[in-house]
């Protein structure tokens, strides 16, 4: 067998080990991960659900979805076992590097700024007045609601 006719089965057995291998791998770390687990630990559920562990089993782990609520999960359910400051950053909002986060958008506009009064009633000093009780005819003799088609 000439060497050019292996060569596309050569590289496409290199390209499968490097795959498996990176595969492998990334399993690897997501094991060791899920081993570093400890009852309180925050953790982020491959659904994206964030919870705090409570119990670590075998093949199942226990989490405090909510106060009071307990739910059962595989360990391979485990998306990212997450470090306490971002956890409480993300479930709690507490930022811990002292910013805060209003509630409303009032705070982040100039408090000095004139207030714009959205009412219908009033209008801007050098607006137009409209009468709109006017009993003028239109200047083409037609009423509302007559068509002027031929």
């Amino acid at each position: 067998m000439n060497l050019v006719t292996l060569l596309p089965f050569i590289v496409l057995i290199g390209a499968m080990f490097l795959m498996t291998r990176s595969a492998k791998k990334k399993q690897q770390q997501a094991a060791q991960m899920r081993d570093h687990m400890t009852p309180g630990t925050g953790v982020r559920t491959i659904g994206g659900m964030y919870a705090t562990v409570k119990e670590i089993g075998d093949d199942t782990v226990t989490l405090e979805v909510a106060p009071g609520v307990h739910a059962i999960y595989a360990k391979n359910a485990i998306g990212a076992v997450l470090e306490d400051e971002e956890y409480n950053r993300i479930v709690h909002g507490t930022a811990t590097d002292g910013l805060t986060v209003p509630d409303d958008a009032s705070s982040l506009t100039d408090s000095e700024s004139p207030k714009t009064d959205l009412s219908k009633d009033s209008a801007p000093e050098d607006a137009p007045k409209l009468d709109l009780n006017k009993d003028d005819e239109p200047k083409d003799g037609k009423a509302d609601g007559e068509s002027g088609a031929k």
